[in-house]
């Protein structure tokens, strides 16, 4: 990448502000407490461990026991990072038995993640 180019329209050469487009974004403004909430769902997404959990989970419902063996990690590990990933709200679980299976909280989780390959994918 050219930096020198890129960095020739990060401004405009003069000030104008475009008062009805700003007003129009501005009537649409989300509370600040939702936006932060927001960018604590996109931290999670952060962690590399964390991503290769929602992406077996993508594939598949499965015990911590799996999912241990699939990503090299030890339960205790795993069960830390699936913690976070259920108080976010991107897994849940069920037990049967004396097993618990985890799996993508539900279908938006698996669109979050499939725009975000196909988009890494474009680069």
């Amino acid at each position: 990448m050219d930096n020198k180019k890129d960095n020739e329209h990060i401004c405009c050469d003069t000030v104008e502000v475009h008062e009805s487009i700003v007003n129009k974004i501005k009537a649409k403004s989300l509370e600040d407490e939702l936006l932060y909430d927001l960018a604590d769902l996109f931290k999670v997404f952060g962690d590399t461990t964390r991503i290769k959990l929602l992406w077996a989970l993508d594939n598949q419902e499965l015990c911590v026991c799996d999912l241990a063996e699939i990503l090299g990690m030890s339960m205790s590990a795993v069960s830390h990072q699936l913690r976070i990933l259920k108080q976010t709200r991107l897994v849940k679980n069920r037990r049967e038995g004396k097993n618990i299976f985890y799996s993508l909280d539900d279908h938006h989780i698996h669109e979050i993640f499939e725009k975000g390959l196909e988009h890494i994918r474009e680069l």
